[in-house]
């Protein structure tokens, strides 16, 4: 990592929806920290500074022009910094160029990509020159992949130091979840569809849960995709729309983490909807709803106003199994909206964790829990409102 470079960290993408928003917390949270040097980055400067007037940011922050269609400015981006954190998406249609950039350059960065087909050909392509120069490449630094994956490894810590092995078997469940999605998400799920219907291998990784694990395939894990109810909590389960991002990203972390949950680990996630007719009704509604990918979803730059954000949270649940049958639970809640209150806080402290805390951590293309692990933990307890916690 440059430590001589001119800036800590970019905003890429800083006059978009979700990227003025990172911006506007950078700017308040740590409006008195001398030491953090950033910048704003885009096509257009005069959306630039109107975002940086509009968000109260300080006059003197620095604006830099570059294109994702313009390799060149790119490069002379990266150059700049020790991170970058880029909200640019769909990234399957925009985020290749700015991966290769970092990569060859060993510069830090951090996206909020869901699209795990677009993240396994970038393993493939840059894996090994993010090793070689000392980029850590961390994907998926929102919601989605942050509370689930990092809720996971939190779970798999407590296991490890309360009965000594992990827990083969964890089931995420959402327990809470309110908050509202932006036109790039949106934006995002259409793109992958129609990579998956352009190419059948594109649609193979979409179905594979170890399509993030080159080289390792674990046992057969539940299919969750279909509204099922579940005795032990009492509740119907609908499918999860973000469980095929998450549940890929967590194998991952174990394969990175040196199977550490086990090579015969099982995931999956669902959404409960409560008991009785009335949770079956919801988990059947939920299951049929295709509205996100239709053509009256949000369009790119839309997305939930400041009170939505404000009074949005979420509360997951993890339930963990030994193999011989001990169980330990855990929560991981959120203040504010999800996708878009708490995930620009993520991708923030996520940067700042890889600049401040997790120093140590080598080159490549890595997951959250074991790139930063407890360090991002207690950074996001301390800064961006969430709680990990063990239920007993």
């Amino acid at each position: 990592m440059k430590s001589t470079a001119e800036f800590d960290l970019v905003v890429f993408g800083a006059s978009g929806y979700t990227g003025r928003l990172v911006a506007e917390y950078l700017a308040q949270a740590y409006a008195g920290d001398k030491d953090l040097r950033w910048a704003m980055a885009g096509r257009d400067l005069a959306k630039l500074a109107a975002v940086r007037d509009e968000i109260g940011a300080p006059a003197d922050i620095p604006l830099l022009v570059a294109d994702t269609g313009d390799a060149a400015s790119l490069r002379a981006l990266v150059a700049r910094t020790r991170v970058v954190v880029t909200t640019v998406g769909p990234y399957q249609l925009y985020g290749e160029p700015l991966v290769a950039a970092c990569a060859e350059a060993g510069v830090d960065y951090v996206d909020l990509c869901g699209e795990p087909a677009w993240m396994r050909k970038m393993i493939d392509a840059y894996g090994q020159a993010a090793q070689a120069s000392g980029a850590r490449i961390v994907f998926s630094c929102g919601f989605d992949s942050i509370p689930f994956d990092l809720g996971v490894f939190f779970l798999q810590q407590a296991a490890k130091a309360r009965f000594g092995v992990p827990l083969t078997r964890i089931k995420g469940r959402v327990r809470q979840l309110k908050g509202t999605f932006s036109g790039g998400t949106a934006a995002s799920l259409k793109a992958t569809l129609a990579a998956a219907k352009a190419d059948p291998s594109v649609l193979q990784l979409l179905v594979n849960p170890f399509a993030l694990t080159p080289g390792f395939t674990g046992p057969a894990q539940p299919p969750a995709d279909r509204p099922a109810y579940d005795e032990s909590l009492g509740s119907w389960a609908a499918p999860f729309i973000m469980a095929a991002i998450n549940t890929r990203n967590v194998h991952r972390s174990n394969q990175l983490l040196g199977h550490a949950y086990g090579e015969d680990f099982v995931y999956d996630e669902m959404l409960l909807t409560g008991p009785g007719e009335q949770g079956k009704a919801m988990a059947e509604a939920v299951a049929s709803d295709r509205s996100l990918a239709s053509d009256s979803a949000p369009k790119p730059g839309e997305g939930p106003s400041r009170e939505e954000r404000e009074n949005g949270c979420y509360d997951l649940l993890f339930i963990g199994e030994t193999a011989d049958g001990r169980t330990l639970k855990a929560g991981v809640l959120g203040k504010r909206d999800p996708g878009y209150g708490s995930t620009s806080r993520m991708i923030s402290e996520s940067a700042l964790c890889l600049l401040r805390d997790a120093t140590d951590t080598p080159g490549g293309i890595w997951t959250t829990a074991p790139a930063m692990g407890e360090a991002l933990i207690r950074r996001l307890g301390d800064h961006a409102g969430l709680t990990f916690r063990i239920e007993d």
